[in-house]
């Protein structure tokens, strides 16, 4: 049983077996195969000689039996060597190799391989539907375990990368709350190496039962589902808009209490309550407004 409570049964190990060098054995095989004809031949002439015929007949055969277990391996290639169903080992070295010829051999590719993520439609964190799909880089590291362990080590792990997909979706929000006091943690929006991390995890832990390493997981489209994509793009231009406006007003404030405050230090003008309420008020128009402010120039007071 494993972490997720689902049944996991008896596990392979990759074991290696030797093999011996094919060129060898294809001349072992040509000899016998040739010195098999020629006493074959020889005995069939004279025809007196059973044990010649039988010895003759034994060459032959061995010869075929020699020829029969030899196969080839490309490079970052691997060979599942069975006798009868029972599994005898692992061969990783490439090129002519000859073994057992009752052995079958099953090649299982060690190359990385791809596997582009449909997109799927799913719910954050936070519950909104979201758009996200991602792209596996991933090889077989232990041939016992892809072949035995899993009915399809390709088509597991198509399966369990939309699922480690669809359950990263849900642990993470779409993009961080602007309204919220508190930050909200990683996003799949702005952390997107955090976010590819945590896929990684997920899906090697999802992977190991295959015998399958993780090169690297990425997201490749992330979006808000058709059916809420204006209203949170509404939503998102208001909090921008409210950050930008609550940046403004502090900013301003500040510059009106140094204006204030350098005024009062040298000695340029002293101003009452009704004074700075008005310099307060204009400075605030002008740094704080939309669009380009015309000043008004007052020649007068501003008492009557």
């Amino acid at each position: 049983m494993d972490p997720r409570g689902t049944f996991k049964g008896p596990t392979h190990v990759e074991a290696s077996i030797a093999t011996a060098n094919g060129f060898v054995a294809l001349v072992v095989a040509l000899a016998l195969l040739v010195v098999g004809g020629w006493v074959l031949a020889s005995t069939l002439a004279v025809w007196q000689n059973l044990t010649l015929l039988v010895l003759a007949v034994l060459l032959l055969l061995a010869g075929i039996l020699v020829l029969a277990g030899l196969y080839t391996l490309q490079p970052n290639e691997a060979a599942i060597l069975q006798l009868f169903g029972a599994y005898r080992g692992t061969s990783r070295v490439a090129g002519l190799r000859a073994t057992n010829p009752f052995y079958t051999r099953k090649k299982v590719s060690l190359r990385a391989r791809n596997l582009n993520g449909e997109r799927l439609k799913v719910n954050d964190k936070r519950g909104n539907p979201v758009e996200i799909a991602a792209v596996v880089v991933w090889h077989v590291d232990d041939t016992a375990k892809a072949v035995f362990d899993v009915d399809d080590y390709e088509t597991f792990v198509k399966v369990q990368s939309e699922a480690a997909v669809r359950h990263l979706a849900s642990r993470f929000a779409y993009d961080a709350d602007l309204d919220a006091s508190e930050p909200s943690g990683p996003t799949l929006l702005a952390s997107a190496d955090v976010v590819a991390k945590a896929l990684e995890h997920e899906l090697q832990a999802r992977l190991d039962q295959a015998g399958v390493v993780v090169e690297e997981a990425r997201l490749t489209h992330l979006a808000y589902a058709p059916e809420i994509a204006q209203v949170m793009l509404r939503r998102q231009q208001a909090e921008a808009i409210i950050a930008a406006r609550t940046k403004i007003v502090h900013g301003a404030v500040s510059m009106v209490e140094m204006a204030l405050h350098e005024l009062s230090a040298k000695d340029i003008i002293t101003l009452d309550d009704e004074r700075k309420a008005a310099m307060v008020g204009n400075l605030m128009t002008v740094l704080c407004a939309d669009a380009e402010v015309q000043p008004v120039i007052n020649t007068g007071t501003l008492y009557p």
